[in-house]
């Protein structure tokens, strides 16, 4: 029995340390342009290690830039499935939600992620701009809605669009 553990062991730290060498080659074949390689280089190591957590939402960030929404969202709610304590698939999983117009279901999952982490920075940031679409939103329904033209809400649209263009223009 002895000998058990200590090969145990060294058996778990090689496959971490393969884990981390997936990674960090995919990382740098992505930086180097080569982004298919990269995604590739994610999905092999994942069927090998179908449940690694860096590897998965890796390939999630990659799915997203790549403009892949729809599989990136499946990867971000299999996560925050499996990993309800972590905010940042809760986050990315806002972030495809806003970017589709589902605010609702952004602002739920910006919500979530900031009862997990209440100084995530990047969430707080993200449930501002949501937050900035849906009163433009509800101005606009509101504007629809009235029989007769409203100057101060003609006015908060304005400032409201101006506010959802600078948020967009500066990242």
């Amino acid at each position: 029995m002895r000998l058990r553990l200590p090969l145990l062991l060294l058996f778990t730290l090689a496959t971490h340390a393969a884990r981390a060498d997936d990674l960090a080659n995919a990382q740098r074949l992505w930086l180097a342009g080569q982004k298919t390689q990269a995604v590739e280089q994610i999905e092999q190591a994942l069927k090998r290690t179908p449940d690694e957590l860096q590897l998965r939402f890796a390939l999630g960030v990659m799915q997203m830039e790549l403009g892949q929404r729809a599989q990136a969202k499946g990867i971000f709610t299999s996560l925050t499935q499996d990993f309800p304590d972590l905010a940042d698939p809760y986050n990315n999983l806002a972030v495809l939600h806003a970017a589709g117009g589902q605010l609702d279901e952004a602002k739920s999952a910006l919500e979530q992620a900031l009862r997990l982490q209440p100084d995530h920075a990047q969430a707080q940031e993200n449930l501002g701009d949501v937050l900035v679409r849906l009163a433009l939103r509800a101005y606009q329904q509101a504007q629809k809605a009235s029989l007769t033209p409203s100057e101060a809400l003609t006015e908060k649209i304005s400032r409201t669009l101006a506010l959802t263009h600078s948020a967009v223009s500066t990242r």
